[in-house]
């Protein structure tokens, strides 16, 4: 790859293959800055993750993630503790990691202008178990379960899958019990509960726009870890949708901690992270400051 090349990772199927239509104004912002850009247009994750590696070990002026937050996420395993800045075209369904970083989630153009000032902002990134990045929110217990279930379905099709989803979960769920430990600067603490979910936030929210580590700072060092213990099914209804302004944390039943290194153990558990499956408990979150530099 040429030296000052930005190298633009997409994904022709983010949004069923609606987010390609947003694809020819990123680019002709790009270049009309003058950018030379290299298309590498994936098919699958892992295809998207090679092309993203390949990419970086050419040392790029930038990896440029072009859709949601799963194709941020692989860009992030090829970024993450290299000095490849990391840019973001939102053109997903949540967009999250970008609306954090305060990049226009709507605005494919004014999301490559972004690009092209070349601002960079370093933030923390978590790895999992050592192997995998994440940049966002993990997530385990009743969310990652309805993950689960609309995953390994194939009707109805897009968002009404989950819909069901929900439903069904809601009818079989019961709290988990969870044995979570935290490290940080003022010590060790072993929280064991029964909880309906566990979120360990590194920016504030997850799942277009549910806030639920609302006061995460991706830049502060520090692990926010929510833990929302057992309620009946009826008060977790109604708790839940505060997830979206961020005040369900001033529930009775919510814990807030800070952490630096976050073991997660629970039984039957799945943990998913920037809306990836990542695989079941017990895991491991350790922050890791300073290592993703990002186009902001």
């Amino acid at each position: 790859m040429p030296a000052g090349e930005i190298a633009l990772l997409v994904n022709p199927a983010a949004r069923g293959g609606r987010s390609l239509r947003l694809l020819a104004p990123a680019l002709r912002r790009l270049r009309a800055g003058g950018r030379e850009v290299s298309v590498l247009a994936a098919t699958t994750a892992g295809e998207a993750l090679e092309l993203a590696c390949t990419a970086v070990a050419e040392d790029p002026a930038a990896l440029v993630a072009f859709g949601g937050d799963g194709l941020v996420h692989l860009a992030v395993q090829a970024t993450a503790g290299t000095a490849v800045p990391l840019g973001i075209i939102p053109a997903g369904t949540g967009n999250d990691i970008a609306t954090a970083l305060g990049i226009p989630a709507r605005d494919p153009a004014a999301a490559a202008a972004t690009v092209l000032r070349g601002m960079t902002r370093t933030i923390d990134a978590v790895l999992i178990d050592g192997t995998e990045w994440f940049a966002g929110v993990l997530a385990c217990g009743f969310d990652s379960r309805v993950n689960e279930r609309a995953n390994a379905r194939t009707w109805p099709p897009g968002m009404a899958k989950y819909l069901v989803a929900v439903v069904q979960e809601l009818r079989a769920f019961r709290p988990i019990p969870f044995t979570i430990t935290l490290e940080s600067p003022a010590g060790r603490e072993v929280i064991e509960r029964e909880a309906m979910l566990v979120a360990v936030g590194n920016t504030g929210a997850y799942g277009a726009g549910m806030r639920v580590c609302p006061a995460a700072d991706p830049g502060d060092g520090l692990l926010d870890v929510m833990v929302l213990g057992a309620i009946p099914r009826g008060e977790f209804l109604r708790t839940f949708p505060r997830v979206y302004r961020g005040t369900h944390v001033t529930h009775p039943a919510v814990t807030v901690r800070t952490a630096t290194r976050v073991e997660i153990s629970a039984p039957g558990v799945v943990a998913y992270a920037d809306g990836e499956r990542i695989g079941p408990a017990p895991i491991t979150c350790e922050l890791v400051p300073g290592a993703l530099h990002v186009l902001t």
